[in-house]
This record gives C-alpha cells, sequence and structure tokens, in this order.
C-alpha cells in the first residue's frame, strides 16, 4: 500500500510540475501573441496602411501564434501533438478549396489596399464597371457609376484586368468632335470652337484647350476639339460644351451638316 502511495505522490508530482510549466508556457506564450500582434498593428499604422486590413492581419497572427502556444503546452503535458497538426492542416486545406473564390478576393483586396491603384472618390474603369469609389473592402470593391448606381466587384475581378485611374493626375481630356460644311471657312470655325472652350469657367488653362481638323468624312469636315478638366467636372463640361458649340457655330452661320443623298427620278416611256 505504501508502495503504491509513493508512486501516486511522483505521479502526481511530476503532473503537477509538467501542469505548471504548460500553464507558464500558455500564459506567456498568449502576452508573447497579444504583444507581437500589437507591435505589427502599430508598425502598420505609422505606414498608413487600411483600418481593415490591420486589423485583419493582426488577427491572424495572434491566433496563428496563440495555436502554436496551445500545441506547446498541450506537447509539455504529454499530450501528442501531432494528430492536431494533421487534423489542422487537413482541415485548412478544405477551407481552401471551399473558399478559393472568397480567398482570391482576399488576396486582390490585400494588393488593392497596400498597392492603392485607387482610392475612395477617384473615377476608375476597372471590372468592367465604370464609376467613382466609394469602399474598399477585403473582399469586393463598391463603385457608384455615372447613373447613380451602386456596382459591387469583387476585388479579384477588379485586379484581373487594366485600372484606369481618370483622378490621380488631377485633370482629365474632354474628347470632343464638331463637323462643318465643306463651304465654311476652317480657321473661323477653330477660332468659334476654341474661344468656347477657353470661356468655360471649369476648363483648366494650362494645359491649354486644343481645336484641330480631325478628318475630311463624306458629309462634313470635323474638328477635334480636346479641352481638360478637374475630373469630377467631366460631364458638366462635355454637356455645357456640346450645347454651346451647337447655338455658337448657329450664331456665327457655320452649319453643323447632316448625311444627304441625292434621288434622281428618270421616267421611261412605256410603249
Amino acid at each position: 500500500m505504501e508502495q503504491y502511495m509513493v508512486m501516486a505522490q511522483e505521479l502526481v508530482t511530476n503532473f503537477g510540475v509538467k501542469f505548471v510549466t504548460a500553464l507558464a508556457i500558455f500564459i506567456i506564450g498568449r502576452w508573447v501573441a497579444r504583444m507581437f500582434s500589437k507591435g505589427v498593428t502599430r508598425l502598420m499604422d505609422k505606414n498608413n496602411v487600411d483600418t481593415t486590413l490591420v486589423r485583419f492581419v493582426s488577427n491572424l497572427i495572434y491566433f496563428a501564434l496563440l495555436t502554436v502556444v496551445i500545441l506547446a503546452a498541450l506537447g509539455q503535458l504529454g499530450i501528442q501533438t501531432t494528430s492536431f497538426v494533421a487534423i489542422i492542416g487537413a482541415a485548412g486545406l478544405a477551407i481552401g478549396l471551399a473558399l478559393q473564390g472568397s480567398l482570391s478576393n482576399f488576396a486582390s483586396g490585400v494588393l488593392l489596399i497596400l498597392f492603392r491603384p485607387f482610392k475612395v472618390d477617384d473615377l476608375v474603369d476597372a471590372g468592367g464597371a465604370l464609376g467613382v469609389i466609394q469602399e474598399i473592402s477585403i473582399f469586393t470593391t463598391t463603385l457608384l457609376t455615372v447613373d447613380n448606381k451602386t456596382v459591387i466587384v469583387p476585388n479579384s475581378k477588379m485586379t484581373a484586368d487594366n485600372i484606369t485611374n481618370y483622378t490621380t493626375a488631377g485633370k482629365i481630356r474632354v474628347d470632343l468632335v464638331f463637323g462643318v460644311g465643306y463651304s465654311d471657312d476652317i480657321d473661323k470655325t477653330k477660332s468659334v470652337i476654341m474661344d468656347e472652350l477657353t470661356k468655360h469657367p471649369k476648363t483648366m488653362q494650362d494645359p491649354a484647350p486644343f481645336v484641330g481638323l480631325v478628318e475630311l468624312a463624306d458629309s462634313s469636315v470635323n474638328f477635334a476639339a480636346r479641352p481638360y478638366c478637374d475630373p469630377a467636372h467631366y460631364w458638366d463640361v462635355y454637356f455645357d460644351l456640346m450645347e454651346s458649340v451647337k447655338k455658337r457655330l448657329d450664331a456665327e452661320g457655320l452649319n453643323i451638316p447632316f448625311p444627304q443623298r441625292d434621288v434622281h427620278v428618270y421616267q421611261h416611256k412605256v410603249d
């Protein structure tokens, strides 16, 4: 009986030491994981990384380190952790295969947030949509189109093709074409169009607007008008100039032609 008591005391003593050691590993390891996660958060905040990405990465690092700490504590207690690692690996693989589309969107979202090809309020053409960026999240990007529709685009689609950002340079060119008749004076037409471009309050003078003869078409002599403006004023400038140039050309006696066809009717006398 005394022998069993000694064995029980030794077992309790050994297990107690292992338990205390495992508990110390867990407590200290959790503290280290939390401090490391906070350090990464401060570093990312210092570099102006998006808040959503900061929180996600810091939580991911914390729970990954905490998993390692728990496995180390269990190993100290004598529990075989190899099976746990295998189960975690298999579960991660299964989740990855099931969520490969979402993971692709997540990876693309991280790239968009890190490299910033566009930001909120930028006018962009990307992912098959043209509009103003409203929100950039981990999985999707939200745009407001020019006709006031909200479009939510998966981030993987945003990065899969070219991204055209109309806002980055701070100015955008408005491409217009006006046609007059072949009998109208070319220099006068250019002067009239240029005058309308330069006096519009929302067109820029640097770069200066440009007017040039671009095409000798079937029914008209076409002039290219190229003013610059702030991207936010693009449609205002476009519609205003289309109207004002038309009125000015009419007032100056410069005709805007339209396709015409002469039809000749021949009468044949039938015997």
